[in-house]
């Protein structure tokens, strides 16, 4: 039998509004090179992903050594002409399918569930009037926590919901700040 003890990830931080000329190849030399009060060192940064929004801003994903993301989140980053703005970025996985954390729904083995009522039914074919929703992952959190419940009245697609926050919570946990 062979033990694992379990190693914190390291940080991801979010970059807003990064010029189009910046890719993940060039990312990291482009921060270096353009920010060199922040002492950082090569291999301190290493740039996720780049993705665009609805509103045609551009966003960079990092994840980056603890020391690293104690300098950039209390400076701002200068890329090319830009000055951007940076925070923690904390991501949950939620499957479409049942609605259940940390995994994705080419990957589920449970059955269906609607997100806002709790049934076996889509969410398209949903008819519950808001004051009986039912969350079901609110109803998995207060099955294992037998001392403590939460309300169960919302929906999956409410930001403030309790098990929400509980993975939330969890994930930063497991991350070494």
């Amino acid at each position: 039998m062979e033990i694992n003890i379990q190693k914190s990830r390291n940080p991801i931080l979010i970059v807003y509004n990064v010029p189009d000329t910046l890719t993940t190849e060039n990312a990291e030399a482009i921060i270096l090179a353009q920010n060199p009060d922040l002492k950082l060192q090569e291999g301190d940064i290493q740039a996720k992903y780049i993705f665009k929004t609805r509103r045609k801003t551009t966003k960079l994903i990092i994840e980056v050594l603890p020391h690293a993301r104690r300098q950039m989140l209390h400076n701002k980053l200068k890329l090319e002409w830009s000055v951007c703005y940076v925070e923690d970025y904390v991501s949950v996985n939620r499957c479409f399918r049942c609605s259940g954390y940390n995994h994705r729904h080419t990957e589920c083995r449970n059955e269906e569930a609607c997100p806002v009522y709790a049934g076996k039914h889509k969410l398209k074919d949903c008819a519950a009037p808001r004051t009986e929703y039912n969350y079901i992952n609110c109803e998995r959190l207060n099955a294992h926590n037998q001392d403590r419940k939460t309300q169960t009245n919302q929906s999956s697609l409410d930001r403030n919901c309790p098990s929400l926050q509980a993975m939330i919570a969890k994930y930063r946990q497991n991350t070494n700040y």
